[in-house]
């Protein structure tokens, strides 16, 4: 359930303090122990302690060592993955630019320079301890551990968040690639206020400037230019327009 107030300025302070605590209290409980404990960058972190998934890739251990969501990044994202032996990245481009380092192991980065109307057979470049790549942007690409031992790298990318393309394999058309912007890795913790829990939340809430223009979106994929407008917004709009009936 949500309690809305509308008051004097005094009792306004008060609901604004009020609810602001209710919220900072409801993101304290949600957070703790959940795999985004973490709420801006601290200056110092141990990266042992940071969470990690495979984010449905077999054989992936990715962790976000600095991303958009989880830190606030606007320029960079740093991520720290592992692959082992066999396993490999989607055939994806993407519109920002991409550097590895490779911390240990060895793999094969696979590229496509031919910018057709389809990635076609790649370009093998080997990847080895202490190598750095370079992916440009929207160019295909795929990296994979060919090694006999865990490849784990160091990645860093630009403008995040990203937009992906994916392929099924090298000769799909550009046209046909599977799109998904933007692209989070951490998406589970980008989301709004939810209850969670097993009862009742209630919070109060405090909005300014009424009446406000609203965005609806059927998922936290769908583009801002297809969002649904309303304008004015009003929660008991059906008391407006009794009035405005009785006006006229």
């Amino acid at each position: 359930m949500i309690l809305l107030s509308v008051g004097s300025s005094s009792s306004s302070q008060i609901a604004a303090i009020f609810s602001v605590t209710l919220l900072l209290f409801y993101f304290s409980e949600a957070t703790l122990g959940s795999p985004c404990p973490i709420n801006g960058l601290p200056i110092v972190r141990n990266i042992s302690e940071l969470p990690q998934d495979s984010y449905g890739i077999p054989g992936l251990t990715h962790m976000t060592v600095a991303g958009s969501v989880l830190h606030g990044m606007k320029e960079v994202e740093i991520w720290l993955q592992t692959f082992a032996p066999g396993a490999a990245t989607p055939i994806h481009r993407h519109s920002c630019e991409e550097v590895f380092v490779v911390l240990k192991g060895s793999g094969t980065l696979y590229l496509d320079e031919t910018h057709g109307s389809f990635p076609g057979k790649p370009v093998e470049f080997p990847i080895f301890a202490n190598s750095t790549l370079h992916v440009p942007i929207n160019d295909a690409h795929q990296v994979k551990n060919t090694g006999n031992e865990d490849l784990q790298v160091l990645v860093t990318i630009s403008r995040p968040p990203i937009k992906i393309f994916t392929y099924g394999d090298w000769f799909m058309p550009h046209t046909a690639a599977k799109l998904k912007f933007p692209f989070f890795w951490d998406e589970q913790c980008f989301q709004g206020v939810k209850n969670t829990g097993n009862e009742d939340l209630q919070v109060l809430v405090t909005i300014s400037r009424p009446p406000i223009k609203i965005f609806t979106y059927g998922d936290w994929f769908m583009p801002h230019t297809a969002a649904k407008l309303k304008f004015p917004f009003f929660w008991d709009e059906q008391c407006f327009q009794e009035s405005q009936k009785d006006e006229l």
